[in-house]
């Protein structure tokens, strides 16, 4: 399997270029659907004649009775232009020059009996939809950009993946509705986790093994056999969303029942150890630290989220044990002691989200 570094390295050197198929794009929002009835969607990441968002939601106009939908693109775009142009630009200045598309109604412009992307087109060309160049750069912090965000109801993107946290951060203290991409990292974000804790904000459907598949300029260099031919595969690829939708609320089966061999208590924090969201026992009561990826599962009635290891922990004080028997002993990880006793004595964990079971099972182990 992939690691994530494709995306670490990109992230590094404020390389954005990861554009979302359409088929992703079409597998995601299915289950959106009621909410987008009468509203205006902004896409601010997004060329609108190059943008896969941009045409699902032109295609799809009148099927989600949209009220209005507005994208923006930004200056510097290596395929902002590439493929159409409205404004008769001859310089490549001119032709990568940000603008913005505002599309409020959508139907049959050419006479060919169906709606298509020409139309769109056409409709632009004929002024009943209007498009017109942006006066800055197109950067979703520009006070025109933050402008339309103010005008929106919903925002659905793939935003800068190097500016993920600043991007929703503005999201959501614009209090705005959203369906967006980023890494599952995004979720230990110190701007990003207090909401997920607090039940405004959870993650969408998603890729299949959060694996995604982007068309992007850069080369694919993830240690894979699956890789699809012009594209870059990257992993850990997450919709972020506060918008309601039915998983999450399907609660998750346990099948595991507590005992304390399989279950080894951290030697640094009053609660257990989970390594597989997929092991989470059914019948025990107290905190359980378990990974990351447990919030693609997470159902709020059934499980309470108590924090993460860097917030349970912000107060504590690594004890001299663990510093002596730990060569890079971390204040704010868990420590499990090493059962074989050899080497360092204890083990320190990956960042853990802590938990409890809202409605555990009667425990058949009692504990002494």
């Amino acid at each position: 399997m992939a690691s994530n570094l494709t995306l670490n390295r990109a992230n590094k050197a404020k390389k954005d270029e990861f554009y979302t198929q359409l088929s992703d794009i079409e597998n995601e929002l299915k289950h959106y659907r009621k909410h987008f009835a009468g509203k205006t969607v902004l896409c601010n990441c997004d060329d609108p004649f190059e943008s896969n968002f941009f045409q699902y939601f032109c295609l799809n106009f009148n099927r989600l009775k949209l009220r209005k939908l507005i994208a923006t693109c930004y200056s510097g775009s290596p395929i902002s232009g590439s493929q159409l142009t409205l404004f008769g630009d001859e310089t490549e200045e001119e032709k990568h020059t940000p603008y913005k598309a505002v599309v409020t109604s959508i139907h049959d412009a050419d006479g060919d009996g169906a709606t298509s992307m020409v139309d769109v087109a056409e409709l632009f060309r004929q002024g009943e939809n209007t498009i017109e160049r942006l006066q800055g750069n197109g950067d979703f912090r520009s006070k025109e950009c933050m402008s339309l965000l103010d005008e929106a109801d919903i925002v659905v993107t793939n935003p800068p993946f190097s500016m993920f946290e600043e991007y929703i951060s503005t999201l959501l203290k614009k209090n705005k509705k959203f369906v967006i991409i980023g890494n599952q990292n995004a979720l230990k974000y110190k701007a990003v986790f207090p909401y997920l804790q607090n039940n405004e904000l959870w993650l969408g459907y998603g890729f299949p093994g959060n694996v995604a598949f982007f068309e992007s300029p850069y080369k694919d260099i993830a240690v894979s056999s699956t890789h699809r031919e012009g594209m870059i595969r990257v992993s850990g690829i997450m919709w972020y969303t506060n918008l309601d939708i039915k998983k999450r609320h399907e609660e998750l089966v346990l099948v595991k029942r507590y005992n304390p061999k399989d279950y080894p208590k951290y030697v640094n924090y009053d609660a257990i150890e989970v390594g597989k969201t997929s092991d989470i026992p059914c019948d025990y009561s107290g905190n359980m630290g378990v990974p990351i990826t447990f919030m693609t599962k997470y159902d709020p009635e059934q499980f309470e989220i108590v924090g993460m290891n860097w917030t349970v922990l912000a107060d504590a004080v690594l004890s001299d044990d663990i510093r002596n028997h730990h060569n890079v002993a971390r204040r704010l990880n868990f420590y499990l002691p090493k059962p074989d006793g050899r080497g360092n004595d204890y083990s320190r964990m990956y960042d853990r989200i802590v938990i409890r079971n809202r409605h555990p099972e009667p425990q058949r182990y009692q504990e002494v």
